[in-house]
């Protein structure tokens, strides 16, 4: 596999080997001894997936305390997907980093702790999966604005008829956000 460091330390781009022919394609999506040596040694408690159409902004996400870090991917479809650095000791707090994930691409993303996750789907029936290393504590859980000026998410909005939820519609601003240390 191939690992690509982002503009903000933390989150990783994970390029997966992928073995095709006529047939279709093999890849391994998870194999705790790869990862570790690749500096992700990780436990994975909870696995998650979503479907949705073409403009849906879920996000942006995060537990705290709780946090979750999110291995996460597309099997079906095309998602922007973002990071927000959420730790207040980083010299990155409130940057941003986003990436395409597709079923084509076959990319995966490393969200750790300590970041607000979201995404929006480019194509319809986008199957998005997520690998969490904590549970999810619904009591725990905060979003970031996905449109906070300070934050500046430059999302692909053009020509999208987006649909937020009405929890995501009322994240809290950047300036007010219960950060990490």
């Amino acid at each position: 596999m191939n690992i690509v460091e982002c503009t903000i330390p933390g989150p990783l781009i994970i390029e997966p080997k992928v073995f095709g022919d006529e047939r279709g394609f093999f890849m391994e999506s998870w194999n705790a001894g790869l990862f570790a040596k690749a500096g992700l040694d990780l436990n994975f408690v909870q696995d998650n997936h979503s479907r949705s159409r073409k403009g849906v902004l879920r996000g942006m996400h995060f537990q705290n305390p709780a946090p979750q870090g999110k291995l996460v991917r597309v099997v079906n479809g095309a998602v922007f997907d973002v990071a927000v650095d959420l730790r207040h000791s980083s010299p990155n707090f409130g940057k941003w980093v986003g990436v395409e994930l597709s079923a084509a691409n076959k990319r995966m993303f490393w969200v750790p702790e300590g970041f607000a996750h979201g995404f929006l789907t480019l194509e319809d029936d986008t199957d998005f999966l997520y690998k969490c290393t904590s549970t999810y504590a619904p009591q725990h859980e905060h979003s970031l604005a996905w449109d906070d000026p300070d934050v500046g998410i430059d999302w692909p909005l053009e020509g999208m008829d987006i649909q937020i939820s009405a929890k995501d519609k009322v994240g809290t601003s950047l300036a007010n956000v219960e950060g990490f240390a």
